[in-house]
């Protein structure tokens, strides 16, 4: 039988793909029309979010996209990248597509979530007609991705030639550089397209610009191993010892990249500085050294470098090879005349590195006949305390045989044997206790080789020492013997071979000479297993510290309820006194902070699962308030602990109680992205249906919250419930909060669940969404509400400010571009006081905004026009010295005999401004500042409790 919803078109698969969407995969125009007259959605999204009319363009069929188009289709469409079907057509070649498209379009700049224009993609694909096409339809050229790159950067980088030429006649600017300052120069270095790099040179684009690292083009394609690109670079005159940021020059990438061997021999052969260094010392063979380019190594040591020069760590090349373990690079140094006894960093010798990092082949290289084994560094350590460190039993058992010293103390009076020990290294330990190395040596901080072994996470290492008579009872400066260290640490294993070796009488000797016992550090730090080990080899577990703090005091004071119940279990008592306030563990557990916190709450902020269930089962109040009126449960809203939250709901815990600032778990959880406690609490307040106390004392509710700080996650489970997508709450709305902080994700949500008409709506004074991402500069937030219809002229009610003017006032060139180029906004609306947004960017002196405005005029009646005060832009732009826009004003017919109110001409303006300027600015500066206090100064003072 067939499926009802199949064949109504209401059918879809996994990915919630319609038979609509497959129509259009396949281009057949009949059956899409079919489908939608059979009750198909025209618009309907897959889990890509991509509708039928993107999977038309996709398969360039012009007869399903017509087809589609018909039947009302969106083609301003966004997937989950934000593509447009005329992103699609862009990238698939489909230019009879793209031509029917772009007349029903209002923009053809919209960029996807990257800040890509349909433009880019179509440099970045090569399609030569679809970039034609998109220019003569009023594609911004100069349009730029959310890393700043243009067009031009992508067609470079992808060596399509024509691309290239076509975007440069249309006037695209050759030496644009993007966020990290790379040129096209760049793009086509560094992925080795020759012919767009001989093309861009020969329009004279500057050879020699470095990126924001200093990089130039030639140390570009020195990196990526670009042969061909350097040697035209170099023939076109291009600096080759140009030295970055970190003092590198090309020579130094090309001896460390993987395929730089042939730009090596090119930069050599031009003259390149063989000895060059960087600003931490390394030459191009230190670089060849850390990355085992031993033939590099070879061909910079045959043209003249120096191969003992130190870096500023003071390490050499044979220090730099013997660290990495390049055996053959060694091998190239030590014919050449390294110096296997120079000294590097902390006045190690390479043969330190090359054991410290386990490279005993290296080792065998380095060891020479007029070499000391035992020569120590700078802290006396000698290679074989590397070898020991570094753990590499074949270097430990060369460097014995060798005749080192095992028992050689280093400043801080430690043996090779220590520091196997410390590092957990058994099979040095075994070879060093095999050779006759003293077990019971001591430190300078009276430490044997047992208290390391004790700390490390090795119990094999304990477990030998124990059998060669290494002395469990020895104690430190401090009075601590191994089994401090074992319990701090919590090595359960460790501990017990300690206690089988030596018995109870080891717990009950260290507490006469130890501040802290065993079983304090224990308790403290949480170890449950070292715990439980030692309160069943003692009789006393409430040992106290020289303040009286005994372990479960100390246990409760930290949260560890397991640990807490092991004591209790083994006897400890909950009435013994501390010395100095008297608190017995009990009071550390129940007592109330001086802000009214209970224990509950803090057991929730600190995620305590279990403290949280046993202080609920014994009556801790839920609803209980701090000083701020929160409670637990704004504190689990806050912390995120879900667990901690699940238990207080189960308790009746209530969602909805509000702080003093009006905000209830709710809002906090949304305010700080916690989307599964966010769920629990609207779970647990639809169950009850509590949703009334959504707004706090400033108006703002959860969604508000959750928009405000980009938690897409919090906004898509709260457009789920029915209350939140209605109107309410603080007329600064949602989409202002996401705007306001470019979140254009949350923002795109928004328009997709409550409709396009939210984005024209204003707040109490009359501004919109477009206002508020004017006035942050937020360009992709700009874009998308332009594409759904936002209102680029719309005055706000106060001072009657366009998003044009608010942008211009506060220097927000990428805003200005936007609304100046491609929403077309309207240039002569003018404030209560009269003044243009050509006015208002002069009077704070934005040069570059002023000038993409004055881009748009042509009109000489405009740029004459005056404010309340009788000032023209000219005067505007002269008092505040704008040179250039005062040019661009003349050239385009400004008046100097215009006179202000105070019978002032342009160039006599004296620099004090006038009433009425002066009045414009602080009502703008007032505007301005508002907009950001209704979200900023209303941030929650208690959000992080």
């Amino acid at each position: 039988m067939c499926d009802i919803s199949f064949c109504s078109g209401l059918y879809q698969d996994s990915e919630k793909r319609t038979p609509l969407h497959a129509a259009a995969y396949l281009g057949d125009a009949d059956i899409i029309e079919l489908l939608i007259l059979s009750g198909a959605r025209v618009n309907a999204k897959d889990n890509k979010w991509l509708t039928p009319l993107h999977r038309a363009v996709a398969s360039c069929s012009e007869d399903a996209v017509c087809m589609l188009i018909k039947h009302s289709a969106d083609v301003n469409a966004r997937d989950k990248n934000w593509q447009t079907p005329l992103h699609v057509a862009a990238n698939n070649k489909a230019i009879r597509v793209a031509e029917a498209l772009v007349p029903l379009l209002s923009n053809v700049n919209v960029s996807d979530r990257g800040g890509r224009t349909a433009l880019h993609h179509a440099a970045f694909s090569g399609h030569l007609e679809m970039v034609k096409l998109l220019l003569s339809r009023g594609a911004n050229i100069d349009a730029f991705d959310k890393k700043d790159r243009r067009a031009i950067h992508w067609a470079a980088y992808m060596g399509h030639m024509e691309v290239v030429r076509l975007l440069v006649s249309s006037g695209a600017e050759m030496d644009c550089k993007d966020k990290n300052s790379y040129t096209p120069l760049h793009a086509a270095a560094s992925s080795g397209m020759t012919t767009t790099v001989q093309y861009l040179l020969g329009l004279g684009v500057q050879i020699n610009q470095g990126n924001i690292y200093g990089n130039s083009a030639l140390h570009m394609a020195s990196y990526n191993g670009q042969d061909v690109v350097v040697n035209e670079l170099i023939e076109a005159g291009a600096s080759i010892n140009q030295v970055n940021e970190r003092g590198l020059s090309a020579l130094h990438f090309s001896a460390c990249s993987r395929q730089g061997a042939l730009c090596l021999e090119l930069l050599l052969g031009n003259g390149a500085n063989v000895n060059i260094r960087s600003k931490d010392g390394k030459t191009p063979l230190h670089m060849a050294a850390v990355h085992g380019r031993f033939s590099r190594s070879q061909a910079v040591i045959q043209n003249g470098a120096e191969v003992d020069c130190e870096d500023k760590n003071g390490n050499s090349p044979l220090h730099i090879a013997a660290r990495y373990g390049h055996q053959l690079l060694i091998n190239t140094l030590l014919t050449h005349g390294a110096n296997t006894a120079k000294r590097g960093v902390h006045g190690m010798f390479p043969l330190h590195l090359a054991a410290l990092s386990g490279f005993s082949d290296c080792c065998r290289k380095l060891l020479s006949s007029d070499f000391h084994i035992d020569t120590p560094d700078h802290f006396g350590r000698t290679c074989l305390h590397a070898a020991a460190a570094g753990g590499n039993l074949e270097c430990l058992n060369l460097l014995l045989n060798t005749g080192a010293d095992f028992n050689r103390k280093d400043r801080f009076g430690r043996t090779p044997l220590h520091y196997a020990c410390c590092n957990s290294k058994s099979q040095c330990v075994f070879a060093l206790v095999g050779s006759g190395a003293g077990v019971n040596e001591l430190d300078e901080r009276g430490c044997s080789p047992l208290h390391y072994a004790a700390a490390g996470t090795e119990g094999k290492c304990v477990e030998y020492l124990l059998r060669s008579d290494a002395n469990p009872g020895i104690r430190d400066r401090q009075g601590y013997n191994p089994v401090h260290y074992a319990s701090a640490y919590g090595h359960t294993l460790c501990l017990e071979l300690l206690m089988e070796t030596s018995g109870t009488d080891i717990l009950s000797d260290s507490d006469n000479h130890a501040l802290i016992s065993p079983l304090h550090l224990a308790a403290y730090h949480g170890h449950c297993g070292v715990l439980e080990v030692l309160a069943a080899g003692l009789l006393e577990v409430d040992i106290r510290t020289p303040e009286g703090r005994t372990p479960l005091s100390l246990a409760c004071s930290r949260g560890h309820q397991e640990c807490v119940s092991l004591l209790l279990h083994h006897g400890a008592h909950t009435h013994t006194k501390d010395y100095t306030l008297k608190r017995t563990a009990l009071h550390v557990c129940v007592s109330s902070c001086s802000d009214e916190r209970t224990p509950l709450m803090l057991a929730v902020l600190s995620g305590h699962t279990e403290s949280v269930y046993s202080l609920l089962s014994r009556g801790a109040d839920v609803e209980a308030k701090d000083h701020w009126g929160r409670t637990a449960l704004h504190r689990g809203a806050v912390s995120g602990h879900e667990e901690c939250v699940e238990a207080l709901l189960q308790r009746g815990a209530s969602v909805c109680v509000c702080d003093r600032a009006g905000r209830s778990p709710l809002h906090l959880a949304a305010a700080c992205g916690h989307t599964g406690v966010l769920g629990a609490l609207l779970q647990a307040a639809n169950a009850l249906h509590t949703h009334t106390l959504l707004i706090d004392n400033h108006g703002y509710t959860p969604l508000h919250w959750a928009c405000y700080n980009g938690y897409d996650g919090c906004v898509e489970l709260l457009l789920e419930q029915e209350v939140f997508k209605k109107t309410q709450g603080n007329h600064f709305s949602p989409l202002h909060c996401a705007v306001m902080n470019d979140n254009e994700g949350v923002a795109e949500m928004l328009i997709n669940s409550l409709g396009s008409a939210i984005v024209n709506t204003t707040d109490t004074k009359g501004r919109s969404p477009l206002h508020a991402a004017a006035f942050s500069d937020h360009v992709e937030c700009v874009s998308l509400l332009l594409s759904h219809g936002a209102q680029a002229n719309t005055s706000d009610t106060h001072t009657r400010t366009t998003p044009l003017m608010m942008a211009a006032h506060n220097g927000q060139t990428n805003a200005v571009e936007v609304l100046v180029s491609s929403a077309k906004a309207d240039l002569t609306l003018q404030d209560t006081n009269k003044n243009t947004a050509l006015h208002l960017a002069c009077s704070k002196g934005h040069e570059t905004s002023a000038l993409l405005i004055l881009e748009k005029i042509s009109d000489r009646n405009f740029i004459n026009c005056t404010n309340t005060s009788l000032q023209t832009p000219l005067h505007v732009a002269a008092r505040n010295g704008l040179t250039v826009v005062v040019q661009e004003l003349l050239g385009k017919g400004a008046s100097v005999l215009a006179v202000d109110e105070n019978g002032q001409y342009h160039n006599t303006v004296t620099h004090s401004p006038s009433n009425s300027t002066s009045t414009h600015t602080d009502t703008q500066r007032e505007e301005t500042a508002g907009l950001r206090e209704t979200i900023h100064n209303n941030q929650d003072r208690g959000v992080s409790l």
